[in-house]
């Protein structure tokens, strides 16, 4: 079975003023189509047909199709979905409670995956990933790598992760990375991540 795009959960404009229609436009259907796509040509005839994209980032990362492809078809995927026009405030319950003993506080959480963001050098995201037992760990990695991979410079399951890459934001942004992570605070689906935290702790 190939890969395939994913619509995404809501409209091109809906997260708007925060992160624009033409972005998203461009960003969903060909960037991440991109990927999608050069991923299916990767696997296809292979003995890596029919494994889940986990299992290919888990174990084909010398091979630089499915890291490159094979990541940004996992990580844009996750993107959409810790996204929502009704998003923003603050997590609560056990995510909230997770963020308060890993970091001191939602504040220092913010500022630690902000900073992690904007001191990305290049192309890259920053993820907050959850480890067995619930501990809680921000990091970044370059490209399209993410904590799948061995040897990513992180370990554990992303669970909320931002794309740095320019294509995400510079229509609307321009060379001001900050402001758009500054933005993406308001988009965030705190109900998903929560959701990605109690499954995978």
């Amino acid at each position: 079975m190939a890969f395939e795009l994913p619509n995404l959960p809501y409209a091109h404009n809906a997260l708007e003023p925060h992160i624009d229609a033409r972005t998203m436009e461009i960003h969903h259907g060909k960037h991440h189509a991109g990927y999608t796509s050069k991923l299916n040509a990767a696997v296809e005839g292979t003995d890596m047909e029919g494994k889940s994209i986990e299992d290919l980032l888990a174990n084909n990362t010398d091979n630089k199709a499915i890291r490159n492809n094979g990541g940004g078809f996992y990580n844009h995927r996750l993107f959409w979905e810790i996204m929502s026009p009704n998003g923003g405030g603050t997590p609560s319950g056990e995510l909230g409670q997770a963020i308060d003993d890993s970091f001191g506080s939602f504040e220092n959480f913010k500022k630690k995956f902000s900073d992690a963001a904007a001191t990305q050098f290049g192309s890259g995201w920053a993820w907050l990933c959850v480890h067995p037992g619930g501990k809680l760990e921000v990091c970044s990695t370059p490209n399209q790598d993410n904590p799948l991979m061995p040897g990513a410079g992180c370990e554990g399951q992303p669970i909320l992760g931002i794309d740095v890459w320019e294509h995400a934001y510079y229509l609307n942004y321009q060379n001001r990375r900050p402001d758009y992570i500054s933005a993406f605070w308001n988009v965030i689906n705190w109900d998903e991540v929560a959701s990605r935290y109690a499954k995978n702790k």
